[in-house]
């Protein structure tokens, strides 16, 4: 069986996306090899996913059509430049890398088919959400294979590239202003008599509860809430209490402050 997809790097992104496709059956271990400059990464990366894993980036590059670039956005002038990678025509690059727009990856690689992807952290758990923008060369097929491989660790949107930076703060960043959420919730229910490990349980299950029912009902959120809030009741305290301390333009500052800041990083 002939490898279909290289990772250029082995780090926690990269595992989870060796770890979807496995699991979710796109490609057997044999499809799929990677490369890290670490011994010890690549003999852990080999025992824990049964794939081949090599030293140099070359090796990837001359086995594998599909190529995944996942390493530091500071190794990427190095890779392209010092250790002269090329990724020729015929080729897929998928790049994962911050930052990388679709006209710096045209530099380091003309003549390569080249995928843009803002994936996020709960793409460890195979619930990530990410935002995603091909190059204009790419055909129907391509694009439905591309999108296959992404859903192996969540959810996949194509968007156009100008939209990429709000994908960053809607889907890359949220998750760390969710998990504070989650710590919120937790401690209040710890100042109350429940121990933190059923808090902290309570509180994140609460939030994929809530977020699967927008997904699965697909009523707006207002509607959900409203669902929620009996006439005089408890929830509709808390909300008015939320609305009061200014939860919704907190939110809304954040996400818009992370926008502002991938826009930066993409002109750097």
């Amino acid at each position: 069986m002939s490898v279909q997809i290289g990772f250029i790097g082995a780090g926690k992104m990269a595992e989870a996306l060796i770890g979807g496709l496995v699991s979710k059956n796109v490609f057997s271990k044999n499809e799929i090899i990677a490369c890290a400059p670490s011994e010890f990464t690549r003999d852990r990366v080999e025992s824990v996913y049964g794939i081949k894993v090599y030293e140099k980036a070359a090796d990837v590059v001359s086995k594998a059509d599909i190529i995944v670039l996942a390493v530091k956005p500071k190794n990427v002038p190095d890779l392209f430049e010092k250790e002269k990678v090329t990724i020729g025509k015929g080729k897929i690059l998928i790049s994962i890398v911050a930052g990388l727009t679709l006209t710096k990856m045209d530099y380091y690689v003309p003549d390569a088919k080249k995928v843009r992807v803002m994936p996020n952290h709960c793409c460890m758990v195979l619930e990530g959400a990410m935002g995603y923008t091909c190059d204009p060369s790419m055909r129907p097929a391509d694009k439905k294979r591309i999108n296959e491989i992404l859903s192996s660790v969540g959810l996949a949107i194509e968007v156009p590239e100008s939209q990429m930076d709000a994908v960053t703060g809607i889907a890359g960043s949220s998750p760390a202003f969710l998990y504070m959420v989650i710590d919120a919730m937790a401690e209040a229910g710890v100042l109350n008599g429940l121990s933190r490990d059923q808090a902290v349980k309570l509180a994140a299950q609460s939030m994929l509860g809530s977020a699967k029912m927008v997904l699965e009902t697909r009523k707006h959120p207002e509607q959900l809430r409203d669902e929620v809030c009996s006439p005089g009741g408890t929830t509709i305290v808390g909300v008015k209490i939320l609305e009061d301390l200014g939860l919704r333009s907190a939110m809304a500052s954040a996400v818009d402050g992370t926008i502002a800041r991938s826009r930066e990083m993409s002109q750097e």
